[in-house]
């Protein structure tokens, strides 16, 4: 079975690590062979993170992806990360419907919104359909929460399903800490979303003076935290695992807004499956992992934020409680172990 994964990044793009590589040592053992053709080197990802001119990339990459389109037909199955080529028409696509190479696209955040809601009228007049025709022309839509697989449904796409993100269980493990003092209250992310943590910045600024925490942002640059009383870290896959250990409580702020309703809260998977527990903003797929009192808060406002911050600091038995129950959740739902099985079959069922 031979399949051509167009994936969007790299090792270093999250949404490409945890939405596909992960998967690939598992459907090889199935007798799979995947080849990985990544638009965007790792190399893109670092002047993105880095506010680095990045044309000569963005060039590059379509030129390759251009050359890997044209072995299409060599594959019995073409699986997209999102789209072929980002502020194009979907032209690729249509192609490969059109001489019978099945297509599987996957999608982790709300990527018609970056069209239909984009500032520039050109834009949206041209590309503010596009993913619409991208999910109707595919074999099959896997979406990673409600938000995504609603809009696939409404467009007209054939097949939808949702694939929770997900994480491998043979990486995470459950350390309690035996220290009470001081609390971690962590967030991981990128630079490019640490200006969430503006969000509940008066609560970060008024519990820093009230209770022995430190508060720690993993992946955040310096200077995106530098009016708060917090403290960056660089973030790795390596030590990724391990500076989520070092948390007592996992954070993740948004705003309600319709690109953060596609979101899939990969970062409140990952603390629970730390055995830590979570506060998050009650903003689309958080509603469905957090139970509140089960496995951690929803916080609408900032009294609610100080309110459950204030309980699982004060608390250290809640904490474990918590934190073991979304481990359990995770084991259950979240984890590699259970959805690489129904990745597989899904991905089978549409086989040319």
């Amino acid at each position: 079975m031979r399949v051509l994964l167009l994936s969007r990044y790299g090792r270093l793009g999250a949404s490409s690590r945890v939405r596909s590589f992960q998967y690939l040592p598992f459907l090889e053992l199935k007798g799979w062979q995947v080849d990985v053709r990544p638009l965007f080197s790792d190399n893109y990802v670092r002047s993105l993170y880095n506010g680095k001119s990045r044309g000569l990339e963005v060039l590059a990459g379509y030129c390759r992806r251009l050359k890997d389109l044209v072995h299409a037909g060599q594959y019995d199955l073409i699986w997209i990360e999102k789209e072929a080529f980002p502020f194009m028409p979907a032209l690729a696509e249509w192609l490969l419907a059109k001489v019978g190479v099945p297509y599987v696209v996957d999608y982790d955040d709300a990527l018609f919104h970056r069209y239909d809601s984009h500032r520039r009228w050109l834009i949206r007049s041209i590309l503010g359909r596009k993913i619409g025709s991208v999910m109707r022309h595919a074999a099959l839509v896997i979406a990673g929460n409600e938000y995504l697989a609603e809009y696939a449904r409404a467009v007209g796409a054939k097949c939808v399903e949702i694939v929770p993100t997900v994480v491998d269980l043979t990486r995470y493990e459950i350390v309690h800490s035996d220290s009470n003092h001081p609390l971690v209250v962590g967030w991981i992310g990128s630079p490019s979303t640490s200006h969430y943590l503006a969000v509940i910045a008066p609560v970060i600024e008024s519990l820093s003076k009230e209770f022995d925490v430190r508060f720690v942002a993993v992946g955040a640059s310096e200077e995106s935290v530098c009016d708060l009383p917090m403290e960056a870290k660089p973030w790795s896959e390596e030590t990724e695992i391990q500076s989520i250990r070092g948390f007592d409580i996992g954070i993740m702020p948004l705003v309600d807004d319709p690109w953060e309703r596609g979101k899939c809260g990969y970062k409140l998977i990952q603390y629970m499956a730390c055995g830590v527990p979570v506060v998050a903003s009650p903003v689309g797929v958080n509603k469905d992992i957090v139970e509140p009192g089960g496995n951690g808060y929803l916080a609408q406002d900032l009294h609610d934020w100080a309110q459950a911050l204030r309980r699982l600091m004060s608390d250290k038995e809640l904490r474990q409680r918590l934190g073991d129950n979304g481990r359990q959740q995770v084991e259950a739902r979240y984890s590699l172990q259970v959805q690489a099985h129904r990745l597989e079959k899904l991905m089978r069922s549409v086989l040319r």
